[in-house]
């Protein structure tokens, strides 16, 4: 199952660092041709001859554009068709969040991150997924989050923006059954990457995944067509399943004031900017 990548065209947003990076190592140690696409393209093309370095196999393909402007999505999607490239398994891992009280964080960083992790994700997913759908195969991977499962004070729009890649991603899985498209959602915990990089906010180590277990533990559930990877160490796997299963049979009220317990003992209500 692990070498079931060899052949495969894939293209990985957000993969200048943290978890895309590791998607993107791995889905080349495991054979693939990688599309690397992020905003840096310094970054992206000091990652593609790493990975031309240390793995025999296509080389990797590098587009740099900001999937949060207008033109964004277009943009790439236009790129891919310059340089006929047809993609067999979008990762859709880019995102971004706040944390912190929502009136007391600016707007602005919120309304990229709703760009992101809603709109990017939504405009890529139509235009490959419709051309999966036409040859008959391909597939997509949306990183969703286990903040999907429940509201999470202080890191409100962030957890709703993964509510909704959980939900949608759910129902276009079963609208494309039977097409030769496979639809999957990842549910990682924390993950131990830069993510509250430049505010006062952190990750615990001793909890945190490593980027390179969530990578694989995901492309293994895929690759076995799952409906829905948790990655990550066993431990954290058992707990995250069973906090997405929690909210369901609790009342939403109590979950979220829990939620924001937990939050507020994380230090989260007191996030700022560092300088």
């Amino acid at each position: 199952m692990k070498d079931g990548y060899r052949g495969v065209t894939a293209l990985v947003t957000g993969a200048s660092k943290g978890l895309g990076r590791a998607y993107a190592e791995e889905l080349t140690r495991r054979g693939a041709r990688v599309i690397l696409l992020a905003r840096s393209e310094r970054d992206l093309r000091e990652l593609a001859t790493d990975l031309s370095e240390r793995y025999d196999g296509p080389k990797a393909e590098v587009i740099a554009a900001d999937l949060t402007a207008p033109d964004g999505p277009e943009r790439v999607l236009a790129k891919l068709r310059d340089r006929g490239l047809a993609v067999d398994l979008l990762l859709n891992n880019a995102g971004m969040g706040s944390a912190g009280p929502f009136l007391d964080r600016p707007l602005a960083p919120q309304l990229r991150s709703v760009g992101l992790n809603v709109g990017g994700l939504l405009a890529l997913t139509h235009a490959l997924g419709a051309e999966m759908v036409a040859r008959g195969h391909g597939g997509v991977v949306n990183v969703s989050s286990t903040a999907a499962f429940q509201p999470l004070p202080y890191q409100a729009s962030y957890a709703a923006t993964k509510a909704f890649v959980l939900s949608f991603t759910e129902a276009l899985a079963e609208e494309l059954r039977g097409t030769g498209v496979h639809v999957m959602a990842a549910h990682p915990g924390p993950v131990a990457t830069g993510f509250f990089d430049g505010t006062s906010a952190t990750i615990n180590p001793a909890v945190a995944d490593k980027p390179e277990a969530v990578a694989a533990r995901t492309l293994d559930d895929y690759a076995r067509r799952r409906a829905v990877s948790y990655p990550g160490r066993f431990v954290n796997r058992a707990l995250n399943r069973t906090l997405t299963w929690l909210p369901r049979l609790v009342p939403r009220a109590l979950v979220t004031r829990t939620a924001g317990a937990l939050n507020r003992k994380l230090g989260l209500h007191e996030v700022v900017d560092l300088a």
